[in-house]
């Protein structure tokens, strides 16, 4: 037995699982090939020794830190040209070598810091960063103080920053920094991200608002470095008023969905900065209740063909105004407006954004501008997840007549298909009849515009409503690639990775975007406490669920979840008291429904739980 000083690497691929569900063969042919020909010659051609795999995952050491840095850098390198995607944490610190395996807090710090790394990164320890050559200073960026499971201090975290990659090759580029201010917000981009919760209930809006807590129970040490900001609603300064309102409206969002493209940012979603509309003047409190460093205010005023929008760049902390521009172009102009007001924004705030993701947010979605109109009239009239029927077939309506203009006009087409795929998962009559046309609509949404998140993410709520859960989950993950920003894609995703056993990355991705929104409704925290509780983060999972039942005391998921829990605690009389409070709120549930239902896919934990629910006394059919 050997106690020494040494560099460990901890290494996993993201995803594993569903691949293997979705084609076995394949993708272990493809797993011994990065192995084989990347993996285990890069670690032994920087002096490395692989001391442990797991499967998807490894474990390596190196005798010195600027050594293991290179392996881990050249083996990402290797995976952006392969199938895969791989995160990797490094740490420096005192281990155990007994029998060709390697112990010791310097191993499980590794290991912690590999799963808190996003798909292709790497994070390392500060231990790291000090005894790294000092001419490698600038390749570590900051992350901050992260708490790690089992470890009772906090760790001081950055991440390395990739030169090969196509981000950082445009950081070299100094023109693209717009200006002083946008040099400043690099330097306060690392700011913690301030988590707060929601307290959501059937109460008007302002009463919801006002009881928001001012923590959300998930772990609020974990940071971002990314700037995170909130694009509020745009004052309406048309003169026809309320009825106008729809285009300002349309505007916040277009220009929310196209910063929510930059991976550099964090955004927040359209409905929560919509929820804190009019309650506060002050705006270091709306970014404290939003839980942003930065604030986007501005105006729209449409006259005739005459368009004036104005908007304005907050730094939340200090008040201060960091940009401003007006524009006064003709409504034809829309789009060049949204992308300028985008492009500007954005090298404040991640401000070495690369030329593709600028010609991203400058791409016309139409060259119709009534087509716009309607499109825009359609989201006032329905938006995902409300229960609104009337709305619905308005907004059907709009989109069909959009498309009659333009019929090429993607956005239109997705948002045609959610009308049509809201209808079903709504009905009561198990009828299905508009989900074809709904997928049919989202496919060809996608046909037109590959890069278009809201049409994949579409096509996963769609294909969750037909059951082909696999399918779901390759269209979720597509949307969160596309943007990286948008709640609903995240949580569409983790609870696909919930029926396939991929718990941890369910958890992550269901804290993310209840990060994203705020003001989210009671389904985020039962898709989070459902991630939780597969995750056998049972304590966890109960504050969330509890949370959940304050302000939907009859909801059918978080009770189910909450009698799940009350049985594997051992307190059988409280599960089936939760069981009789559910079946008298909704009489058709039933054990045959939950099988059905496969919240749980096929995986162990869907027995588990069928029986902790029998236990509960759920019956056996409605």
């Amino acid at each position: 037995m050997e106690r020494k000083l040494a560099a460990i690497m901890a290494a996993d691929i993201v995803g594993y699982s569903r691949l293997m569900a979705e084609n076995e063969a394949s993708t272990y042919a493809d797993l011994r090939t990065v192995f084989d020909d990347l993996i285990d010659p890069t670690v032994v051609r920087h002096g490395g020794r692989t001391f442990k795999t797991t499967g998807d995952g490894f474990l390596a050491m190196f005798p010195s830190v600027n050594e293991a840095v290179d392996s881990a850098l050249a083996i990402q390198q290797g995976f952006d040209k392969g199938p895969f995607k791989l995160r990797i944490g490094i740490n420096l610190g005192d281990v155990i070598e007994d029998n060709g395996d390697v112990y010791g807090d310097g191993v499980n710090v590794a290991a912690r810091l590999e799963t808190m790394t996003e798909p292709g990164q790497i994070f390392v320890s500060s231990a790291v960063v000090m005894a790294a050559d000092r001419n490698r200073a600038d390749i570590f960026a900051r992350v901050g103080h992260r708490r790690a499971k089992n470890i009772p201090e906090l760790l001081n975290v950055y991440r390395v920053r990739r030169t090969d990659s196509r981000r950082s090759a445009w950081r070299r580029l100094p023109h693209v920094l717009r200006g002083t201010a946008a040099r400043w917000s690099y330097g306060v981009a690392a700011l913690a991200l301030i988590l707060i919760g929601t307290q959501i209930a059937p109460l008007p809006l302002a009463a919801m608002v006002s009881r928001i807590p001012a923590a959300l129970s998930f772990d609020q040490t974990r940071e971002d470095p990314r700037p995170s900001v909130a694009v509020m609603p745009f004052a309406t300064m048309s003169g026809g008023g309320v009825e106008q309102s729809y285009f300002a409206d349309g505007l916040t969002e277009d220009v929310t969905t196209a910063l929510a493209r930059n991976s550099e940012l964090q955004v927040i979603a359209r409905d929560s900065t919509y929820a804190v509309r009019g309650q506060d003047s002050d705006v270091s409190k709306l970014g404290e209740k939003l839980g942003v460093s930065y604030v986007v205010e501005g105006s729209a005023r449409r006259e005739g063909d005459r368009l004036r929008v104005s908007a304005q760049l907050i730094d939340v902390k200090t008040g201060a105004h960091l940009w401003s521009r007006s524009f006064d172009r003709q409504v034809a102009d829309v789009f060049t407006v949204q992308s300028e007001l985008t492009t500007e924004i954005v090298a404040q705030l991640a401000p070495y954004i690369g030329r593709s993701e600028a010609a991203a947010a400058a791409q016309r979605p139409t060259d119709n501008l009534q087509a716009y109109d309607l499109v825009l009239q359609a989201r006032d009239r329905y938006r995902h997840g409300a229960n609104d029927a009337k709305g619905l077939q308005e907004a059907r309506a709009l989109y069909q007549r959009a498309l009659e203009m333009d019929p090429a006009y993607a956005a239109a087409r997705a948002g045609l298909a959610l009308t049509y795929i809201a209808d079903v998962a709504q009905r009561a009559d198990g009828q299905t009849a508009g989900l074809d046309t709904g997928l049919s609509e989202a496919r060809q949404a996608v046909r037109l515009d590959p890069n278009l998140a809201l049409g994949y993410q579409v096509i996963s709520f769609g294909l969750a409503v037909q059951g082909d859960y696999s399918g779901g989950l390759q269209a979720a993950t597509r949307a969160v690639e596309l943007n990286p920003n948008d709640p609903d894609s995240m949580m569409a995703l983790a609870k696909a990775q919930v029926r396939f056993g991929e718990y941890d990355e369910a958890v992550s991705n269901a804290e993310r975007a209840r990060r994203l929104h705020p003001m989210a409704p009671e389904y985020y925290a039962y898709v989070h406490g459902q991630a939780l509780y597969a995750a056998d983060r049972r304590e966890e999972a109960a504050t969330v669920i509890s949370e959940c039942l304050v302000r939907a005391p009859q909801d059918a998921n978080c009770l189910l979840i909450q009698a799940a829990l009350q049985v594997s605690s051992g307190d059988i009389a409280a599960a089936q008291l939760t069981m009789a409070k559910l079946i008298k709120a909704h009489p058709t549930f039933s054990l045959e429904a939950e099988r059905d239902y496969r919240r749980f896919g096929d995986r162990p934990l869907m027995d588990d739980f069928l029986r902790d629910l029998a236990r509960a006394k759920a019956p056996e059919t409605a």
